[in-house]
């Protein structure tokens, strides 16, 4: 998993000051895709709420980007106040840039970065009839589950090692220079 361009745009870490990014992309979700997403319908103002709490809830949040714009989001949320044995994981990919392998790259990346944390069970839930979650998941090896109406997946990541954590840090480098090339780009466009 390197920083590649990948169909058209890059894989890499969102940084605190790209929450407008992320909640720009939550907002151009269509209805299912934001239900899939939640498990529920969700309206404009949860998505501004959510999107704004994003530095506050320690999560790592990797997005695609495609000239400028984050077009697919994988969360890894912590459960509690600490990184512990146990995380959550939470994609989007907006309609028309889904079926094309990027829930499941942003997925290994997700799974990386739980093992770099010392995590032992990943969980990622979604609605039964989410069939493309649960590829993605089963793609990775994860232990499925029927709960209430919902599919609870369970993923035990390797532990960290020397390689995982030095491939995070190099893809962390590259994905900082892409970050600060989004925003060069965007300041010269405005101006």
């Amino acid at each position: 998993m390197s920083e590649h361009r990948h169909w058209g745009g890059s894989i890499r870490k969102l940084w605190p000051t790209e929450t407008e990014k992320f909640r720009d992309h939550l907002l151009r979700l269509d209805r299912d895709s934001r239900r899939m997403r939640f498990a529920h319908a969700v309206s404009d103002g949860f998505i501004e709420d959510y999107a704004s709490r994003l530095s506050e809830m320690g999560s790592v949040v990797y997005g695609y980007v495609v000239d400028g714009e984050i077009r697919a989001v994988a969360e890894l949320r912590k459960l509690g106040d600490t990184w512990g044995r146990e995380a959550e994981a939470a994609f989007s990919v907006e309609p028309g840039w889904q079926d094309r392998g990027i829930g499941s790259e942003l997925m290994g990346r997700v799974i990386r970065a739980a093992r770099n944390r010392g995590v032992m069970h990943l969980y990622m839930s979604c609605l039964a009839q989410n069939r493309k979650m649960q590829a993605i998941a089963r793609k990775h090896s994860a232990d499925l589950r029927f709960e209430y109406g919902e599919v609870v997946g369970d993923i035990v990541p390797q532990e960290p090692n020397y390689f995982s954590v030095l491939a995070e840090a190099v893809e962390d480098r590259v994905g900082y220079m892409l970050a600060v090339l989004d925003l060069q780009d965007r300041l010269v466009k405005a101006a």
